[in-house]
């Protein structure tokens, strides 16, 4: 087997699409935070923009998790069935990411007559059923150019994991369901199509148990950047770092490792765990047939490194350059105007 540099893996995941996609975010952000009265400190919420869903008191100690996920175009065009279904399916993952549980979904689909429409409709219908979650409304527009597709969803929390309270000292731990296929050509690892429906439900159950039951207050689900990009969003929007091990993370059989690091699994989640609870997070995952392995450890350089094959390499200082958060100098700019 072909050992990879740590170097060149670093360089390649800052070239990937997922990465990209990731560092639209800041910009997104920036320019809304420019066009509010209150400048970005107007942002600030129950959770600050940069989580997995806006998190919103409920009056009685929980939390009301609203999110909306948008499909690529190329993804619809080629696999409609597939993107309807993944619509339900990666809102579900971010609503249990925050330790919440899923209420409901609305959509948002462009097409050209019925035509995808009706195979992207199939897909929705298809997850809602599996996942438990009604859809219970939407728009609709059958005379566009091109397909489109949205789905927000709306879910409850009684205590939140966050992408903002990962500490000093922590442990990274990465949980993936490796009992999948890659759909391909795009690297979503789908373990749920085929999956029993009441399995999908109790797997995902585990993340709000370990809210709810004090073991972990940080973490992410894993998404386009990849096991590694998903864990510098949440490192970034904790203010610290970490080294990463890529030798560690939770692989399936005969999975090309670059492939791995930009897939998108269907079940995949980066937490970060006090030490003295990190056994028995790992054992209710394993309970689970779930693969989980501790990963990296989080410090205070706001850097992110890599450690493969014995050697290490930079791949982000967020000291220098933001990810996903708002340009620094622009904060700056926005909490020095009155």
């Amino acid at each position: 087997m072909t050992r990879i540099d740590v170097h060149d893996i670093a360089e390649a995941l800052r070239a990937t699409r997922g990465f990209a996609h990731k560092r639209d975010i800041s910009d997104v952000v920036s320019a809304l935070g420019r066009s509010l009265p209150g400048g970005h400190a107007a942002l600030a919420q129950a959770v600050p923009i940069g989580d997995d869903c806006a998190a919103i008191p409920d009056g009685h100690g929980g939390y009301l998790l609203f999110a909306i996920e948008g499909l690529v175009e190329d993804f619809i065009v080629r696999m409609p069935w597939f993107a309807g279904y993944c619509g339900v399916m990666v809102n579900v993952s971010d609503i249990y990411a925050m330790g919440g549980r899923p209420t409901a979904v609305v959509d948002a689909l462009w097409s050209t007559g019925m035509n995808p429409a009706d195979d992207v409709l199939r897909g929705l219908a298809e997850a809602a059923v599996r996942y438990g979650v009604p859809i219970v409304g939407g728009h609709s527009n059958n005379r566009s150019e091109r397909p489109q597709l949205a789905v927000a969803i709306l879910g409850h929390a009684r205590k939140l994991l966050t992408s903002f309270d990962a500490k000093p000292g922590d442990l990274l731990v990465m949980v993936a369901d490796l009992r999948g296929a890659y759909e391909e050509p795009f690297p979503y690892w789908n373990a749920s199509t085929t999956a029993p429906a009441a399995r999908l439900r109790a797997d995902l159950e585990v993340l709000p148990a370990l809210a709810e039951d004090g073991l972990c207050c940080a973490g992410k689900d894993i998404s386009m950047a990849g096991a590694v990009g998903t864990a510098m969003m949440l490192l970034e929007c904790s203010g610290v770092g970490a080294r990463i091990d890529i030798d560690a993370l939770p692989r399936p059989d005969g999975a090309p490792l670059m492939r791995w690091l930009s897939a998108f699994p269907s079940y995949g989640f980066m937490l970060s765990v006090k030490p003295a609870q990190v056994a028995e997070v790992l054992s209710r995952f394993a309970a689970r047939d779930i693969a989980c392995a501790v990963v990296g450890e989080v410090d205070a350089t706001r850097q992110v490194r890599l450690r493969a094959n014995g050697e290490e390499a930079l791949l982000w200082d967020f000291g220098s350059d933001a990810f996903i958060q708002p340009h620094q100098q622009q904060q700056q700019e926005a909490l020095a105007c009155p």
